[in-house]
């Protein structure tokens, strides 16, 4: 679970131990540039006060007078901010996003399904998109023959996702599965890293064969701290195809091995800190002592890690190379914006 809706649902259960009325706003579907993704939330109380957030500021005010009569009719709505006008009046306002959010506002009994499903650890939550049923929701767990495969696959993509089944809309919204990332290597510039991982939602394991670098006061955000050898990786650490795996030892042979235990192994994205030269000699290493590498297994290998921004030093790195994490499980090319939605007349590449 996120900060954002760890600090949602504390708001949920003290706003309605406290009888104060809200409204909780979910983001169910979005069209052109907008400002949140799928299942981004906002609170709303009777009084105007708001925790969390489903865009940039732009839709509060009308978010909140939507919110007020959800409340007075304790029903349901599923409202549509469109932004995608180019009239001077739109722009004039500030709005400028130029796109469409679809909303799901519900009164607290809504709200109060989805503090049940967090603190009860469901996998996931199935919302209603349509008709009458809309506004319900429905627990989904792993092994649910209905939803079963859809929750697989959403969480090994790592993504929310709509689904529509027999004519029926739903948003299925992954709870538990928070991303993983696996850092090889205790340095001192794994400091930072494991920090911002954190602060972005990642479940974070730290692995060194130096039991002295693996310490909470270190690393007292990481999850998990494991001491083995590069070697046993793959054996001590579960790796699916939604896991990052950043490799940073810093020294040669220890990094060699870490590389060998994930390189067959599913997972989203495997990055090697250093010159793209030291991890072609690895590769060619690794073939020499008989590993065969086929290219799905270095499909998702980076090296050197990171996004190109001139990173100097451990947390620009550690930016660096979340960016790129980010982008390879969202499957951008982490290019500038400007060269996918900028005007034409900025873009510079051909």
């Amino acid at each position: 679970m996120g900060a954002e809706l760890s600090q949602i649902i504390a708001a949920i259960e003290d706003w309605t131990n406290r009888g104060v009325s809200f409204g909780l706003a979910t983001v169910v579907g979005v069209r052109g540039s907008t400002y949140r993704g799928l299942a981004a939330r906002q609170l709303v109380s009777v009084d105007g006060t708001s925790v969390g957030t489903v865009s940039g500021g732009c839709l509060d005010r009308d978010l909140a007078t939507v919110v007020g009569d959800v409340i007075a009719s304790d029903r349901p709505r599923l409202i549509e901010f469109d932004l995608t006008a180019d009239e001077e009046a739109v722009w004039g306002w500030g709005i400028g996003c130029n796109g469409a959010t679809n909303l799901l506002v519900e009164p607290t009994r809504g709200a109060n399904a989805l503090v049940e499903a967090v603190r009860a650890g469901t996998p996931a939550l199935l919302h209603s998109l349509d008709g009458d049923s809309l506004g319900e929701h429905v627990t989904v767990e792993a092994e649910d023959e209905e939803w079963g495969q859809e929750l697989a696959e959403a969480v090994a993509d790592g993504r929310h996702r709509l689904v529509e089944r027999d004519g029926q809309r739903y948003l299925l919204e992954i709870l538990t599965a928070r991303p993983s990332l696996v850092v090889c290597g205790a340095g001192h510039d794994a400091v930072p890293l494991v920090k911002l991982a954190s602060e972005l939602g990642f479940d974070v394991t730290v692995v060194d064969e130096r039991r002295q670098f693996l310490s909470r006061e270190r690393f007292p955000e990481a999850a998990t701290l494991i001491h083995c050898a590069p070697a046993d990786l793959a054996d001590r650490v579960p790796l699916s195809p939604g896991t990052a795996v950043v490799i940073m030892s810093h020294n040669y042979l220890r990094d060699l091995d870490y590389l060998r235990s994930v390189l067959s192994r599913p997972t989203a994205y495997v990055g090697c800190l250093g010159p793209g030269e030291r991890l072609e000699r690895m590769l060619k290493d690794l073939e020499s002592s008989g590993l065969h590498l086929e290219p799905s297994d270095l499909a998702h290998v980076h090296g050197p890690a990171g996004l190109d921004i001139g990173a100097d030093g451990p947390v620009e790195i550690a930016w660096s190379v979340l960016s790129e994490i980010l982008a390879v499980k969202r499957s951008r090319p982490g290019l500038p914006l400007v060269e996918r939605k900028g005007p034409a007349a900025l873009r510079r590449l051909p």
